[in-house]
């Protein structure tokens, strides 16, 4: 059985979270881990990035964003950034990263928690609709806004 933990990044794991790559057609859909680790980096009192571990190997990237004052509802508490690496997908590595930020939100009291997506052939709708998330009928740039009760 694989053992799923969820490590904080640190000097020591930083670089092999900016090795994680998606597969070549999901590069459209979502941030290299760099450029995720450069935004959690300017808003550290908000961003909450993690790096997903398969027995102590690198599978996947999450940042999760718990940001109480956001002007858009939707950004106050949720999965910013999910990448899981090529070739490990489909194990469960998402689904865990994606339950690590809930049950973040968990401890800090939120009801719900919101992703967005764009909705395109080879998207993540299908991911997230599976994990429960609910489309709200709200869009940003062109993304739907999904929300799931906590």
């Amino acid at each position: 059985m694989t053992i799923l933990t969820a490590e904080k990044i640190t000097p020591e794991n930083v670089a092999a979270a900016c090795q994680l790559a998606v597969e070549p057609h999901q590069k459209d859909f979502v941030a290299p881990v760099a450029v995720s680790l450069a935004e959690a980096y300017t808003q550290p009192e908000i961003a909450w990035p993690r790096l997903i571990l398969a027995d102590g190997q690198p599978a996947a990237f999450v940042m999760g964003g718990f940001d109480p004052d956001a002007e858009l509802d939707f950004f106050r508490c949720g999965v910013w950034r999910l990448n899981v690496g090529a070739g490990v997908q489909g194990r469960g590595y998402g689904r865990f990263a994606v339950e690590t930020v809930l049950e973040e939100a968990r401890r800090r009291g939120q009801k719900a928690a919101t992703v967005l997506w764009l909705p395109a052939e080879g998207g993540p709708e299908d991911f997230y609709l599976k994990l429960g998330f609910r489309p709200t009928g709200q869009t940003f740039n062109g993304e739907v806004v999904g929300r799931i009760e906590l």
